[in-house]
């Protein structure tokens, strides 16, 4: 067992460490690692989550990008413990840890600076994932969970909705990290649909129609959309133009991706 390291959370990485006994025990049970799995942490720290998660799967991999932490790490675990990724986790391909037909389960407490583009780049490859378990500020799980017509449903809400099953699990306060952040944190737990729950012709597209419904909430579809549907071809599809991108369930958005695929 290496030493506990001196290491100052550094910002430019957003480090917030998290140290409570209790909450690490409570995130482990809602993970419930199982000898052998392929499990992969994103930004292990210290190892906090990593040691009673490692104690059971056997072997986990982790990206990390502070080299300190890379060192350190490298003490604390032995090789056939812990497989270090010392690399940017938005440029890490992640499915490349795949051996045989066991899907990832991938855990991680995301730097707050990166967790939305990390989510989709996880998103890219959620076809080698089993489920995602992550500790993330609060507004972004609650965004994440959202449903059509309230106030934090978005962009994030209908691309990892459309991917995978949303659990906002429990809060995680900040006394629970070193140094503790100004936020609240919550815990969620994303778990890949077996079945799609919409039928999508062309997924670029369809992330296309939805960023650009929603990159000007206050306007209407029939403005959002006009260089790719006009009104009327909206009306055919039976949704209002007058209607706005936060009002849409996920069905009427593959409607909308469709119709413009099909064009």
């Amino acid at each position: 067992m290496g030493k506990p390291l001196a290491h100052r959370a550094r910002k430019r990485f957003s480090q917030n460490f998290l140290h409570d006994p209790n909450i690490i025990e409570r995130i482990v049970r809602a993970i419930r690692p199982q000898p052998g799995q392929r499990m992969v942490e994103i930004g292990p720290g210290q190892g906090a989550m990593t040691r009673p998660l490692q104690a059971v799967v056997g072997h986990m991999d982790a990206v990390e990008l502070d080299r300190d932490l890379v060192e350190y790490l490298g003490t604390v675990f032995s090789p056939e413990q812990l497989t270090i990724h010392s690399i940017d986790a938005l440029k890490f391909d992640f499915c490349s840890l795949l051996k045989g037909d066991e899907r990832l389960r991938v855990v991680g407490n995301l730097p707050y600076n990166i967790s939305t583009p990390l989510i989709f780049h996880l998103l890219d490859g959620v076809h080698c994932i089993k489920d995602m378990h992550f500790m993330l500020q609060r507004e972004v799980v609650e965004r994440m969970a959202a449903k059509p017509g309230s106030g934090d449903y978005g962009r994030l809400s209908v691309m990892v909705q459309v991917h995978c099953a949303v659990e906002n699990l429990f809060t995680v306060p900040p006394g629970a990290f070193n140094p503790p952040p100004k936020v609240f944190s919550a815990i969620v737990r994303l778990t890949p649909h077996a079945q799609p729950p919409v039928e999508i012709d062309d997924h670029k597209v369809f992330a296309q129609v939805v960023a650009q419904a929603f990159s000007q909430r206050r306007k209407t579809l029939r403005n959002t959309l006009k260089t790719l549907l006009d009104g009327d071809s909206i009306e055919k599809l039976g949704i209002d133009p007058s209607r706005r991108a936060e009002t849409l369930e996920l069905a009427e958005f593959a409607a909308l991706a469709n119709a413009v695929a099909g064009s």
